[in-house]
């Protein structure tokens, strides 16, 4: 089974946000899974460190967890033609790619309104 590691977030993403396969094209081409197809394929250890990086309870008897927040989504799509997961917790993306992902080489440099804005 391929292993998944934390990649990076829209807003900090350091690649062109809108070059052919990359952040703009893996969004718009998601499609939606539940959380437990998404800890299926990427892990709830790995899971777990970002619920605790966004300030989430591991348990419900001590406040919101992110299995209770609604406002939280999970995703497939493909990442320079790799599939990749991704949460979108208030309206940024949190990419897991698979452990031996290499993102191409990119022609320009990344532009910082773009990934500001377009994230």
């Amino acid at each position: 089974m391929t292993e998944y590691t934390f990649y990076s977030t829209c807003v900090g993403w350091p690649h062109p946000a809108y070059e052919e396969g990359g952040l703009s094209d893996m969004i718009s081409e998601a499609l939606d899974i539940s959380r437990r197809a998404f800890i299926a394929n990427v892990g709830l250890e790995r899971l777990r460190q970002l619920e605790k990086d966004l300030g989430y309870e591991p348990h419900w008897t001590k406040g919101l967890t992110m299995a209770q927040d609604f406002h939280v989504s999970y995703h497939r799509s493909a990442l320079y033609g790799r599939r990749v997961y991704f949460v979108k917790w208030s309206g940024i993306e949190h990419v897991f790619v698979p452990d031996d992902f290499k993102p191409p080489d990119s022609k320009r440099e990344a532009d910082p309104t773009i990934l500001a804005f377009g994230g």
